[in-house]
């Protein structure tokens, strides 16, 4: 997928001026944040699954190899083949020489990040193999040549309607006068055509949410059961997930499954939890002939180690794009690429380069929001800081920017010339906006006022406050 995040800029302009996706975004909060309260409030021990969860992946991640070389050893017993990949271009080609081996020419897919972070649509289609998204929201977006807009709900920034409409474009066998202006509707219609395209496929591709060493297992969870059909009719099984996707022991991912659906849609448990081991045995009836497993780095190793290693631990339940109100405000395409939100802020930098995606982490109001829903418990405001940190030391920030912040840092490092300022402008800024109580203009400050007002300041400063707590709190001296 080709990135545009060193454009956030313009596209967070446009997405504000998007009136059709400002009304979409409200969706994402009224739709998300009071399911995921509810569920957690129906589970008293949330917050120890929540320590659970973040021991489990720390100690993964602290043995990473050993656990990689322990499920690829079990993958193997079991009849299946993984297959290393280091790069985007190396998994695209592993899952292409499947396919042609196979002579496939049409294959399923359930959802996965990982295979449009690799682009594997685009470069199927070019290998004239045809490529057939099975999760509804994946579908559609395909039909519309997109991107997806949030990690589990890839079509939320659409309404019904632009969704009939696309049916009504793509699905031309169908009569014109059908009715289309009901949710059921539209799903039937979907079920509808891609029921052959399951039968037709020859080779099934779906993502992981995990992978556990202990049976060679790989895991995935849909509301669907578009999963099932895509990895069970084809006669080849390829599932492609990224090397921190694995865990220790069947317990370990009960514990993080148990987490996952909550923070992700405020379910108890998905509708599907599908565990697959291997290609199809002697004695099944159904399955798949073989069964292979990307396993892709594309940069996660070098966050091993590093301040980004905590990021590691996501489990893409999207929790923390749910709860964001810059997501909220300009939606998942102004972010670029595959991964947008806090965590899209944190983890695009790692894997695209912060040249690329420098401003991602520039986006946030550093509410912390995001760290306090994450099941996995993630600082995912401290490492934007130290994003911030990296992309200033390299001198990408812009120099309006710098300008501005080693201004502040002159009068930052004299305490006595910070103060004297402080005593002259905050009166000065009161003043001006005594009438309203706030500045709708102000020099310097554009980026701010151009868009809402600032708060005026009223009475004493901080400092000053802080001086006459001090003195008012210290204890007077006992006279002899």
């Amino acid at each position: 997928m080709q990135s545009t995040s060193r454009n956030f800029k313009e596209n967070a302009r446009h997405a504000l001026a998007d009136e059709q996706l400002q009304k979409a975004m409200g969706n994402v909060k009224r739709g998300f944040i009071g399911k995921r309260q509810a569920a957690v409030d129906k589970l008293p021990e949330f917050e120890e699954l929540r320590d659970a969860g973040r021991a489990v992946k720390d100690h993964t991640l602290a043995h990473l190899d050993h656990y990689l070389e322990r499920y690829e050893a079990r993958v193997h017993e079991d009849g299946g083949q993984v297959h290393w990949c280091e790069t985007a271009e190396e998994a695209r080609n592993a899952i292409l020489e499947i396919c042609r081996r196979r002579g496939a020419r049409s294959v399923t897919k359930g959802k996965s990040m990982v295979a449009e972070e690799i682009g594997l649509n685009d470069f199927l289609e070019a290998q004239d193999i045809e490529p057939v998204e099975t999760d509804l929201g994946e579908y559609i977006i395909q039909l519309r040549h997109e991107a997806p807009s949030h990690i589990i709900a890839p079509a939320v920034h659409l309404n019904k309607e632009q969704v009939a409409d696309d049916f009504r474009r793509v699905h031309r066998t169908l009569p014109d006068n059908r009715d289309l202006s009901q949710p059921a509707q539209l799903v039937e219609e979907a079920r509808t055509m891609l029921r052959q395209r399951y039968l037709d496929a020859d080779v099934g591709i779906t993502g992981a949410n995990l992978l556990i060493a202990e049976t060679g297992s790989s895991v995935i969870v849909t509301n669907e059961g578009n999963g099932d059909l895509t990895q069970a009719l084809p006669q080849v099984h390829i599932v492609i997930a990224s090397i921190e996707k694995v865990v220790p022991t069947l317990e370990d991912a009960s514990t993080i499954l148990r987490l996952l659906a909550r923070s992700a849609t405020g379910q108890e448990f998905s509708s599907y939890t599908t565990f697959s081991t291997g290609p199809k045995r002697a004695e099944d009836a159904d399955g798949p002939e073989e069964y292979h497993v990307i396993l892709l780095d594309n940069g996660r190793s070098a966050m091993l180690g590093s301040e980004f290693e905590e990021m590691l631990r996501c489990i893409k339940c999207g929790a923390c794009l749910n709860h964001c109100p810059v997501y909220h405000a300009v939606g998942g395409h102004a972010y670029g690429w595959v991964y947008p939100g806090p965590m899209g802020a944190v983890l695009t930098p790692a894997l695209t380069g912060v040249e690329e995606a420098g401003h991602l982490p520039n986006a946030s109001s550093f509410c912390g929001r995001c760290e306090a829903v994450c099941p996995m418990r993630i600082p995912l405001p401290k490492m934007m800081r130290h994003w911030r940190e990296q992309e200033y030391e390299r001198h990408l920030t812009p120099s309006a920017a710098r300008t501005g912040l080693s201004f502040w840092a002159f009068f930052a490092r004299r305490p006595a010339l910070y103060h004297a300022a402080n005593r002259l402008v905050m009166p000065l800024l009161g003043w001006l906006g005594r009438r309203r109580g706030r500045l709708s203009r102000l020099p310097l400050a554009s980026g701010w006022t151009d868009h809402r007002d600032l708060p005026a300041p009223e009475g004493a400063t901080f400092q000053q406050l802080w001086a006459r707590q001090g003195r008012q709190s210290r204890p007077r001296e006992k006279r002899s």
